[in-house]
């Protein structure tokens, strides 16, 4: 008999972007591996992006499990949609462009909702899952976050029924970036503090996405922590791709104010105003979410007439973007507190076979993992002279039709190889 796990998560599809995928993909392989998930999820959530093309991803032999969820942020936008809608979606400008209204919203996010807005689905779902639990007969139970509050819904479920509870962090709690955004009072920075060693030290197990998100865990608690990055899920490009005409360098997914890669803009716009041939032939793709910040500085640097703004598209499209592009555009925000944090998107990218163009910060994660699939380096965001040689490399390569990437094995890095991971983790009493 195949082994009942519950999943608590909150981002399921219809939601899209990247919150979705890692679960999704779990749920997909977990009973080749002798195990039937079973997911609960909110009947009614404020997803900031949503994909209906990601449903038909769902096996109709998999149990999900919905109840309402009471959403602040929904009773919120009677008072202001946009920036309720951004502050949701990750997307917040710097301190200095803020309105009173988006200081305000944060600070009543960060110091009355926590560990989140989520925090009101906890007591509920701990009602209704401990009789599910008991009726199911669930030895294994796992919470996935952000939303971190999920966690407490495992935690307290641990401790009403002594159920094995497995906690899975795709992002840092009291260290991630946007933590010191949220104008937090002393006294509620260290309930945070406190809510996070106590789930590290009650969870069974601890599963994190990056080494140093491990290293940091591991240090603050005596259970054992985990990592099994994210991945990329269907086949590696192997046939020959028709590639954009154009010298493209497209970056996919969020790009956050905090993330804005100023130093990159001046470089593209450099060689834009140097060499005409690389004007004429340069176009950057962007698609996902983009804060104002990044496209007002495109226009400051000259690049409004190089650059396409496509939005959100839906995930079942992206990759023909990816895998048509010259070069693939990786960045993550110029912090020490970002160090750990590996973006999904890497693994689509390692998928695509295309030259990555990764900025982000010093003993960045990401390195390892490029240097095991033999790819280039990441450069820091202040290295001009670094930035515009990798570039001009790639573009006098493209000239000559040879931008492309020696293929190497990144099937560790399959939705199915690391489900195997999980599998093993939940097998083991």
């Amino acid at each position: 008999m195949p082994k009942k796990v519950l999943i608590v998560l909150y981002y399921w599809p219809p939601a899209g972007g990247p919150g979705v995928q890692r679960w999704l993909k779990f749920v997909k392989y977990l009973p080749e591996f002798g195990i039937e998930p079973i997911v609960y999820a909110p009947q009614n959530p404020n997803y900031p992006i949503v994909d209906v093309s990601l449903l038909d991803e769902i096996s109709s032999s998999i149990q999900v499990i919905k109840q309402p969820i009471f959403e602040p942020y929904a009773a919120a936008k009677v008072f202001s949609k946009a920036k309720t809608e951004t502050i949701s979606s990750g997307i917040i400008r710097k301190d200095k462009k803020q309105s009173f209204l988006e200081k305000t919203l944060l600070y009543i996010r960060g110091n009355f909702f926590i560990p989140d807005a989520r925090k009101f689905w906890v007591q509920p779902s701990v009602k209704f899952l401990k009789d599910f639990i008991q009726k199911e007969n669930i030895e294994t139970l796992i919470t996935t976050g952000p939303p971190h509050s999920l966690h407490l819904i495992g935690l307290q479920l641990k401790q009403a029924l002594g159920v094995r509870w497995i906690a899975d962090f795709r992002d840092p709690w009291t260290t991630i970036g946007y933590h010191q955004e949220l104008k937090l009072t002393q006294k509620n920075k260290a309930r945070h503090i406190a809510l996070e060693k106590q789930v590290l030290r009650e969870a069974s197990t601890v599963i994190v996405t990056s080494f140093k998100t491990q290293q940091e865990f591991s240090a603050k608690t005596n259970r054992p922590v985990i990592t099994i990055t994210n991945g990329f899920d269907g086949e590696v490009v192997e046939e020959k791709v028709k590639l954009d005409k154009k010298f493209t360098i497209s970056h996919i997914g969020s790009l956050l104010s905090k993330r804005n890669p100023e130093m990159l803009w001046k470089v593209l716009s450099d060689l834009c105003i140097d060499n005409p041939e690389f004007k004429k032939a340069f176009k950057l793709q962007l698609i996902g979410k983009v804060s104002e910040e990044v496209l007002e500085d495109l226009k400051t640097y000259g690049l409004d007439k190089n650059y396409n703004y496509l939005g959100y598209i839906k995930h079942s499209l992206i990759y023909d973007y990816q895998k048509s592009s010259q070069v693939l555009l990786l960045v993550e925000i110029d912090s020490e507190l970002t160090q750990g944090i590996i973006p999904g998107k890497l693994f689509e990218y390692l998928k695509s076979n295309r030259p990555i163009l990764a900025i982000g910060p010093e003993n960045w994660d990401v390195e390892e993992i490029l240097k095991k699939t033999q790819r280039d380096s990441f450069l820091l965001h202040e290295d001009y002279s670094g930035l515009k040689e990798r570039i001009l490399n790639y573009f006098h390569h493209y000239q000559s039709q040879q931008l492309k990437v020696e293929k190497t094995s990144i099937g560790a890095y399959h939705r199915k190889e690391l489900t195997s991971q999980l599998a093993s983790v939940i097998h083991k009493d």
